[in-house]
């Protein structure tokens, strides 16, 4: 596979032709780990770091069995931009998800960026997790080496209805998390900003590493329609008369001041916050993930 066809196949259009999470992760993960192979930050570093203890839910295979015999204890070994680390998910399952303008939804790429970069980190040997809330029903995967499958699963299954919960769906994943890590939230963030930076905020207090993907469909920006007609709030179910042509100007103006609000609001909190158009390929998320996932983790 060239650097060409790697980045043709995290096309989202491509994307939401494979029916196969679990292949649509591999085959992101791969394509872009293709095209960074000769890089130090593809994270495959055998430079050895340290030992610590086994704890549940570790990979088996990195115990140190030499120092097993010597201790009577297991420890695993830890390596340079491999320490393992819990990595949990918050997605958005709201119905405001569930609006896609050009063949994807936000929600669909939500899900096909949420299993890339949890098969990224399995890759890394970090324990991966995952909280949603859709309508009145909760899910939640606890973070494991083990449950790559079930995240993909739940996410097969899972759909966007319902209001937006990100703050509840934070707190469920703080009562889940035991230990510091890194917490990544998708979400299309129709929340008020303030809001979101508290809710946030305690993940950061707590001293886990926080990244948010602010997911934007382009409709959603810049509203390009020219004929008059009702509009309907996906989540509340509200329609008004609108004529986009005498209120894009304002509407613009008022969807580029909240994401501003939101950059500022995450800076404060020291969260680190991606803007990512759905008609764009994966590769910029995922670089944003390594990236944070290599710089040693703040946390850590």
């Amino acid at each position: 596979m060239d650097n060409t066809a790697a980045q043709t196949f995290i096309d989202p259009k491509i994307l939401g032709q494979i029916g196969d999470l679990s292949l649509l992760a591999r085959a992101v993960v791969d394509g872009f780990l293709h095209g960074m192979h000769r890089s130090s930050r593809a994270g495959l570093s055998l430079d050895f770091a340290e030992h610590r203890p086994y704890q549940p839910g570790d990979d088996l295979r990195r115990i140190d069995w030499r120092v097993y015999g010597r201790t009577d204890r297991f420890y695993l070994k830890t390596y340079e931009a491999d320490t393992n680390s819990d990595v949990v998910f918050a997605l958005d399952a709201s119905a405001s998800m569930d609006y896609g303008s050009d063949g994807v939804t936000k929600f669909d790429y939500a899900r096909f960026l949420v299993a890339s970069l949890a098969w990224l980190a399995q890759r890394q040997g970090d324990r991966i997790g995952l909280v949603t809330l859709s309508g009145d029903t909760v899910d939640v995967v606890p973070p494991s080496t083990r449950h790559l499958n079930l995240m993909l699963h739940t996410l097969g299954r899972v759909k966007a209805k319902g209001p937006g919960q990100i703050p509840l769906t934070l707190e469920k994943v703080a009562q889940l998390r035991s230990r510091t890590g890194i917490v990544v939230l998708v979400s299309d963030c129709y929340e008020d900003p303030a809001v979101l930076r508290r809710a946030l905020g305690g993940m950061r207090s707590r001293g886990n590493d926080v990244v948010v993907f602010h997911l934007i469909d382009r409709a959603e920006r810049d509203l390009p329609w020219s004929a008059p007609g009702n509009f309907e709030d996906s989540e509340t179910g509200a329609r008004m008369p609108l004529r986009p042509d005498d209120l894009r100007k304002q509407y613009q103006e008022i969807f580029n001041g909240h994401r501003a609000e939101l950059l500022r609001e995450c800076g404060r909190e020291n969260i680190d916050y991606s803007a990512i158009e759905t008609d764009q390929p994966l590769d910029a998320a995922l670089r944003t993930f390594l990236d944070l996932r290599l710089m040693g983790s703040r946390v850590r």
